[in-house]
């Protein structure tokens, strides 16, 4: 058996659509082999409709010790330079390359935090990337 997550993920659908279409808590993988070798109407839909823009899944794995998740990206994640746990400190990372400027985002994933080094003159305001107000 596997979880109701670990089966979203393995058909690269939104959890809450796995629950929406009777997908239960626990999956056999005998289900899921079904699911995967005769797609329902949902999913074959669901599928058709991506424009390939945002994945549904990511895997975030830090650059210091290789832990790893697979998590759904959000709408302000940048293209992070380096992802690490949040007990590790930031002199375990590489220092930025001259001139650039490091950032960190709080709050990626279950355990991480997004590092970004831009360059000084990236851009400011409402296209840069930043983490939106709590």
């Amino acid at each position: 058996m596997i979880s109701r997550r670990e089966a979203a993920l393995r058909l690269d659908i939104p959890i809450e659509m796995a629950q929406r279409h009777g997908l239960g808590t626990w999956v056999s993988e005998e289900e899921l082999a079904a699911i995967e070798s005769e797609p329902p109407a949902w999913l074959v839909q669901s599928r058709a409709n991506r424009t390939g823009k945002k994945p549904v899944w990511v895997r975030l794995e830090c650059d210091v010790c290789g832990f790893g998740e697979s998590v759904r990206p959000k709408k302000w994640w940048p293209q992070f330079t380096f992802i690490s746990c949040d007990h590790h400190s930031i002199h375990d990372l590489p220092e930025p390359a001259g001139g650039h400027v490091r950032r960190e985002f709080d709050g990626i994933g279950s355990r991480f935090i997004g590092i970004l080094d831009d360059a000084p003159d990236a851009p400011e305001g409402p296209d840069a990337p930043d983490q939106p107000a709590s």
